[in-house]
């Protein structure tokens, strides 16, 4: 696995971007970022970027597996979020559903980038693709929850890769 990033910048993040820009590594054909945080079920990423504060945004498979993005339809400012409930909704070409969020809190920013442009979101899925950022409301009992640990997210979306694979959601 090799350290990668579009346009050459890990992540393909701004320079101008407040939160770091995440580590990329190529792990069954795909871009992955160790260093977030990742809800498996759903493909959702969380990047903390304060006390509270966090980015959310949609890995690689979880875009690859709805197919070319069409629209997504994201939630206002001030909008309340719940953990493991939709606070958006995504239309793409093998897929229309939910975009259910990983931690409970109020959304801060919307993409509106991301939301003009949903492409953005699978050119650069850790980067400048992000979706939303909130203020989470309980961190302390949601992020443990979620996958942390870099050798098993790697673990985790190698295995998500070959089972889509084997399932022919993506191609070998």
């Amino acid at each position: 696995m090799a350290d990668a990033g579009p346009g050459g910048r890990p992540g393909g993040t701004s320079p101008a971007d407040p939160a770091r820009q995440p580590r990329l590594v190529w792990v069954a054909g795909f871009p992955l970022a160790p260093d977030l945080m990742y809800q498996p079920d759903t493909h959702m990423w969380v990047l903390s970027t304060g006390a509270a504060r966090a980015r959310i945004g949609m890995d690689v498979l979880g875009i690859e597996t709805s197919g070319t993005l069409a629209e997504l339809s994201l939630p206002p400012v001030r909008a309340k979020l719940a953990a493991g409930r939709p606070f958006g909704q995504l239309e793409a070409a093998k897929f229309v559903g939910p975009l259910v969020s990983p931690v409970s809190g109020t959304v801060l920013a919307v993409n509106e980038a991301v939301a003009a442009d949903p492409g953005l979101a699978e050119r650069e899925p850790y980067g400048a693709g992000w979706l939303i950022e909130a203020e989470l409301s309980n961190p302390a009992g949601e992020l443990p929850g979620l996958l942390r640990d870099p050798e098993e997210i790697t673990r985790w979306f190698a295995a998500a890769a070959e089972n889509y694979r084997r399932e022919g959601v993506i191609a070998q």
